[in-house]
């Protein structure tokens, strides 16, 4: 198994971000596009990142200086729980508000008060729990 957020992980990811149409599909439907970074609270920047064009992952691998729509963190725990277990709007909502997961760069509560963006948002992690 690829480390979290390494080059493989994130290539992995990506791969079933694409399969995934309640995740890629739904985000195609607003044109989504962004630049998502992954990583961990004690790091200065991100490790991984994924570029999104039009809710399909183009681009997935380590951080290297992009400029990012999104920066998460949390630490490594939390990731692997989430990662394994999954997280829903509640785990969401408590996992923001304790700090457990932050956003660095994006706007956290625009998200979650768009439907469109929330529901693709939680399923994320859902993927991550198969790679």
């Amino acid at each position: 198994m690829a480390d979290l957020f390494s080059q493989e992980w994130m290539q992995s990811f990506g791969e079933q971000w694409n399969a995934e149409p309640e995740l890629s599909d739904a985000l195609a439907k607003i044109h989504f596009n962004s630049v998502i970074g992954y990583g961990l609270n004690s790091e200065p920047n991100p490790m991984g990142v994924l570029m999104i064009e039009e809710g399909k992952v183009v681009s997935a691998g380590a951080y290297a200086g992009q400029t990012l729509n999104w920066d998460l963190r949390a630490d490594r725990n939390h990731w692997e729980k989430w990662k394994e277990k999954g997280l829903d709007m509640m785990g969401l909502g408590m996992a923001y508000m304790s700090r457990k997961l932050q956003f660095r760069v994006g706007d956290y509560t625009a998200m979650v008060k768009d439907p469109r963006m929330a529901g693709p948002f939680i399923k994320s992690f859902t993927v991550m729990s198969r790679v």
